[in-house]
């Protein structure tokens, strides 16, 4: 059964809980922001704790609702010596749902979290009623790389692991409110630099696109118009593996989307289903 907390920082008109299941053998903890809408399990990207998507889940709990999640290695989750590859964090994803008592949820991801969504779908359609596959990074073997070089992860992380502001971090995230960074750089040290590596090494030698095939379920793909993560032969090779697949862009939009546009997200995704 979860274990209630308070999660601070972001409040909204229900308060938001946080709380710790154990699933998949360690301890995974979420932040709940109630709604009265169909479940949504929210995964954050590469180096996202679940509370810094607090501002978007606020919103999103007008229609859904919402359990963020700290995946491993990240936030107030397990982290340490453990599995950091993409199979686990699917694996986390299929256990939350279970130990958490979800009901068909709609699967958000963003980044890391789209292709940790895809693969979870690919070992186990049945428990998720849709996906959200938010920007997902479509590099893999024989692929062309991820856009972000490795240094600006790792330089960020190390900067907050000494201790950091807001400011410190703007060089990094430039287009970012004051309140977003001093959030970030609050919370980025429990990035576990090993987790995020591995995670980013992943980008690169996991194939989601055979993943994609084997999905018969509902898709959402939300790009970022103005990033180059996702191009036009990348939605069309991906609708073309998973036909079922309907597109929403979010014009000038960078990778980090509600960043840059809380607004044009939230209508991007505001009215998916559950089957």
């Amino acid at each position: 059964m979860p274990t209630d907390n308070t999660a601070g920082n972001n409040t909204s008109d229900k308060q938001c809980r946080g709380y710790h299941v154990h699933a998949n053998g360690i301890r995974q903890h979420l932040i709940h922001y109630p709604g009265e809408g169909p479940q949504m399990l929210l995964i954050p990207g590469i180096t996202s704790p679940a509370i810094t998507w607090g501002f978007v889940a606020e919103r999103l709990a007008k229609s859904f609702d919402v359990h963020v999640l700290d995946v491993r290695g990240r936030g107030l989750s397990q982290a340490g010596d453990l599995d950091y590859s993409l199979d686990a964090m699917a694996a986390d994803v299929l256990a939350v749902i279970a130990v958490a008592g979800l009901e068909s949820p709609v699967v958000l991801g963003h980044s890391m979290g789209a292709r940790t969504a895809i693969r979870a779908a690919r070992m186990n359609q049945t428990p998720i009623g849709q996906l959200v596959l938010v920007d997902p990074p479509v590099s893999g073997p024989g692929r062309r790389a991820y856009p972000s070089a490795w240094n600006w992860y790792e330089d960020s992380i190390r900067l907050a692991e000494q201790g950091c502001s807001g400011e410190q971090v703007r060089q990094f995230c430039p287009t970012w409110t004051d309140e977003q960074n001093a959030l970030r750089a609050e919370w980025l040290h429990t990035c576990q630099l090993d987790a995020i590596r591995t995670a980013y090494d992943g980008f690169h030698s996991d194939d989601i696109h055979a993943d994609l095939a084997k999905l018969t379920l509902p898709i959402r793909l939300v790009v970022a118009g103005g990033a180059s993560v996702i191009e036009a032969d990348d939605v069309a090779e991906i609708q073309a593996l998973a036909p079922q697949t309907e597109v929403r862009t979010v014009e000038g939009a960078g990778h980090m989307i509600p960043w840059d546009d809380l607004e044009g997200f939230l209508t991007a995704v505001m009215n998916v289903g559950v089957r």
